[in-house]
């Protein structure tokens, strides 16, 4: 049985787990303009790739043996993480970090959606109306037919969609596939991605700011990978899950300290219902997951 110690531990380490993220996302907006994005990802993608294959290598989980099946859903988890860091990246070089970062809470309810229209998995009514008023929230955040609403909102919104794919494709991905080999897959091609792209662009030359915002941005996302991998390893899911959305509190306050960001009344209120409703949608999962538990056992 999971104690309260270790709750408490996974709450911090995903607390931890979310600030080295969203600093890392404050070093690489910091950045914005003064590099070309490619240029960017590849930089930061070389120092993150090759932290997590010492990592999968220390775990005897460096290899790519995996069955048919599994090597099909890693290949599109790669592609939707690269999506992902393309159209997030582009939304945050352009938009306020915490509009952002509300639009990524929606997680929880878009994985709830995709699970029930793919998987066929059942989901009852308190939770399509968390996920309707979740819906509402999010328009309040891009208003849609305002002068807010451009080409970087859908951005954010394509980076929800490729996240929402990516993880409902790891949840398919049998147990026998390390994670951390999916990890450093999905790293690679991001890296390779990248690296790609750059080849038709010009590199600038680095900065010593540039150069300790993207040093920066590397050592933030080894340390949230790190603690996340950590996260895992303790406590129980539905205690420690809600513990994520303390990135936006962080956001909305880096965003105002470093950039002079605040959002709007009306993207606060949005982004209010879409923790609210996420919250209450973790919940619920929580409540499922332990009566189905409690009926296998009986």
């Amino acid at each position: 049985m999971t104690s309260h110690s270790d709750n408490n531990r996974g709450a911090i380490l995903m607390i931890a787990s979310m600030a080295a993220f969203t600093f890392g996302d404050i070093c690489v907006k910091g950045i914005g303009t003064a590099m070309p994005l490619s240029q960017l990802l590849t930089l930061r993608g070389m120092v993150s790739t090759l932290f997590i294959g010492v990592l999968a290598w220390r775990a005897g989980a460096l290899h790519f043996r995996f069955p048919a099946r599994d090597r099909a859903l890693v290949a599109l988890r790669a592609v939707a993480e690269v999506g992902a860091a393309l159209f997030f990246f582009t939304a945050l070089f352009n938009m306020p970090i915490a509009n952002v970062s509300a639009l990524l809470q929606m997680l929880p309810l878009t994985i709830t959606l995709g699970s029930a229209l793919f998987f066929a998995e059942p989901v009852g009514w308190r939770r399509w109306l968390a996920i309707a008023a979740g819906f509402f929230g999010m328009l309040l955040i891009v208003r849609p037919g305002t002068e807010g609403f451009n080409v970087y909102a859908l951005s954010a919104l394509a980076a929800v969609v490729c996240v929402t794919v990516r993880d409902l494709t790891t949840r398919r991905i049998s147990a026998a596939v390390p994670s951390l080999s999916v990890t450093f897959v999905t790293s690679l091609a991001v890296l390779v991605f990248a690296a790609l792209w750059s080849l038709g662009q010009d590199w600038v030359p680095l900065t010593q700011r540039t150069t300790a915002l993207l040093a920066g941005a590397s050592l933030f996302i080894v340390a949230g990978y790190t603690l996340s991998v950590m996260v895992m390893r303790v406590g129980e899911v539905g205690f420690i899950a809600p513990f994520r959305y303390t990135s936006l509190v962080l956001s909305l306050i880096l965003g105002l300290v470093f950039f002079g960001e605040w959002p709007k009344p009306v993207a606060l209120l949005g982004a209010t219902i879409i923790v609210g409703t996420g919250l209450y949608t973790l919940w619920r999962e929580t409540r499922v997951r332990r009566r189905q538990a409690k009926m296998r056992l009986t």
